[in-house]
């Protein structure tokens, strides 16, 4: 058995350690599962909701204990994690709430008379694979629908927070669900993707990197299995001369630095017209220059570090070769020391195509700026790119701004805010971003099959 590790990267302490999973071990759990689903499945959705409102009222109840945790394992400071937590409490209410709705037979009358309906049922152990960023928030974002439509799950999640995924399913075995209904899997790769292939596991959901996406969507399809993916992101945030300018720089900094940056949806790429580039870059830089470094359980700190020290080094290393090929550093570049999860903000301008950070997911804070000539030349820049997740757009005419959103390749826009997951919008992206909603009706419906029923 091979060992995980959960390390502190703001210390570099080890904080505990955790041996992975053996065959027998993950038999078991299947077979828990399993048979969790066949009372599970029956279980009315009064019931489901009384439990996942239960689930919502553990979160509040330790919300201190579970933010530490998020913030020791992976780095964020500890006023992010607790709105984290907040934020799981939240979806769990809303499904309980709304699930029964979302699920309500659909009738369907035919031309000739004939009467139909569509009914959604689970379909049985689905699998979870998620990442690091938003330890708890991107669990419960799948968690609350999938067990109130009916099915149960398996987490597999990063392996740097360990403490997190147990944690996780401490909450739904407080709440009171059943055994076997929500469980996590301390296992690698390789075992996962073993677990695919398993006939009890019935599709798969994964929230991660387009390497990590491209393997389980062709694991999962091999074997005819419903998946998910919710991959990386290079959303665009254009400003328009009309916009408010003090408030979109204001904003495009929170955009760019939530979770230090490490977001599938923070703005990474500031698009600006000509007429307003010079103002907004400088307001853009007064607030970056105001951020606090700390540990993150100070409440001083606006940011810690990067989740990881190899994270860190392949951040900077995107950034050393895009200022080789071209591109202007207005703010930060410092390269990190050796080891070490610390990481400067940076601004880079002047972006050649040819450098990384033009056509590449800069995952941590380091922000891109662009100068358009105008509306359309905003909109061809921000389609330009492989990824299209989200995007935001500012502008006081907003009419014009709804109409270039139609005109954006992305999952959602976004006018005069930055783009942000919320539990009553579906989710997603386009292009390399993806496929596949979450959160809203769109997100329930997404592990149930929909069978038609027809009255002859």
């Amino acid at each position: 058995m091979t060992g995980i590790k959960s390390i502190n990267p703001y210390s570099g302490k080890l904080l505990a350690e955790f041996q992975s999973l053996t065959e027998e071990d993950i038999e078991k759990k299947l077979s828990a599962g399993s048979l969790a689903f066949s009372s599970w499945k029956e279980t009315d959705f009064t019931k489901r909701a009384e439990l996942m409102n239960n689930a919502a009222v553990v979160l509040k109840d330790k919300r201190e204990k579970y933010a530490m945790i998020i913030s020791l394992e992976m780095g964020k400071v500890l006023k992010e994690s607790l709105a984290e937590v907040d934020k799981c409490a939240l979806v769990c209410e809303y499904y309980a709430e709304n699930a029964a709705e979302f699920l309500q037979p659909e009738s369907i009358n035919l031309p000739d008379g004939a009467k139909s309906k569509v009914i959604h049922q689970p379909l049985g152990i689905i699998l979870a694979v998620m990442p690091w960023n938003f330890p708890f928030w991107q669990v419960f974002r799948f968690a609350a629908p999938t067990l109130m439509a009916g099915n149960v799950a398996v987490l597999k999640h990063a392996s740097n927070v360990p403490q997190c995924s147990l944690a996780i399913e401490e909450v739904f075995a407080d709440a009171g669900f059943p055994e076997g209904a929500f469980q996590s899997l301390l296992i690698d790769s390789e075992a996962t993707t073993k677990l695919i292939e398993d006939d009890r596991i019935k599709a798969v959901t994964l929230t991660g990197s387009e390497k990590a996406g491209s393997s389980v969507a062709a694991a999962a399809g091999k074997h005819i299995k419903k998946s998910l993916l919710e991959l990386g992101g290079s959303d665009p945030f254009i400003v328009l001369k009309d916009a408010d300018i003090k408030k979109a720089a204001k904003t495009a900094v929170k955009a760019r630095m939530i979770n230090f940056g490490q977001s599938c949806i923070a703005a990474k790429r500031f698009i600006i017209e000509e007429e307003v580039y010079e103002e907004f870059l400088a307001h853009f830089v007064e607030h970056f220059r105001k951020l606090k470094q700390g540990d993150p359980m100070e409440e001083a700190s606006d940011f810690a570090c990067m989740a990881r020290p190899d994270l860190a080094a392949e951040l900077y290393a995107q950034i050393d070769k895009s200022v080789k090929a071209g591109a202007t550093l207005l703010f930060g570049g410092e390269q990190p020391e050796e080891g070490s999860s610390l990481f400067h903000p940076t601004i880079l301008s002047d972006i050649p195509t040819s450098a990384p950070a033009y056509s590449e997911e800069l995952f941590g804070p380091v922000a891109t700026i662009f100068k358009v000539k105008n509306e359309e030349d905003a909109i061809a820049l921000a389609n330009d790119s492989e990824f299209g997740l989200g995007a935001s757009i500012w502008s006081e005419n907003k009419e014009k701004a709804e109409i270039l959103a139609g005109k954006i390749e992305s999952g959602a826009v976004f006018i005069n805010a930055m783009v942000a997951s919320n539990p009553h919008l579906p989710f997603g992206g386009v292009k390399k971003s993806g496929f596949g909603r979450e959160l809203g009706r769109y997100g329930i419906l997404e592990f149930v099959n929909s069978k038609t029923v027809y009255l002859g």
